[in-house]
């Protein structure tokens, strides 16, 4: 489940599937979480950053009562690389599914595809792609 720490409450509904996916299959879900080396809003190096990450899944770990793990991934520029990270990450952890947010298509998505369609169309699993 690739999580943006930014936009949590925009991830809500995907994040509550992720759960009831892992709850119900006893299956662990894997929260990852992408950052870059510099400073950022998110922390001041990408040890402050997993510290966040692993603090937040914690709490979904509580909250749903599953087994969950906190996955940080370093990019050199998330804003370009998020979706070969996340990919590799994909391969690396082999995941079965890979549970993400999205939103509504706009005008945009016909010029620059989505995450979730990027991931969809070259992970080499099955995407569930959920729109909040």
């Amino acid at each position: 489940m690739p999580v943006d720490l930014a936009h949590l409450a925009s991830l809500r509904r995907a994040l509550d599937v992720a759960a009831d996916l892992g709850a119900h299959y006893g299956a662990t879900v894997v929260y990852a979480g992408v950052t870059a080396q510099t400073p950022g809003a998110l922390g001041h190096n990408p040890k402050d950053f997993a510290a966040r990450l692993d603090a937040f899944v914690a709490q979904e770990s509580r909250t749903h009562g599953i087994a969950a793990e906190a996955l940080a991934l370093i990019s050199h520029d998330p804003r370009i690389d998020l979706d070969r990270t996340l990919i590799k990450a994909v391969e690396d952890i082999g995941a079965d599914l890979v549970v993400m947010a999205s939103h509504i298509p706009n005008l945009t998505d016909y010029i620059w595809p989505s995450n979730g369609g990027t991931l969809a169309a070259h992970a080499k699993t099955s995407v569930m792609v959920v729109r909040g």
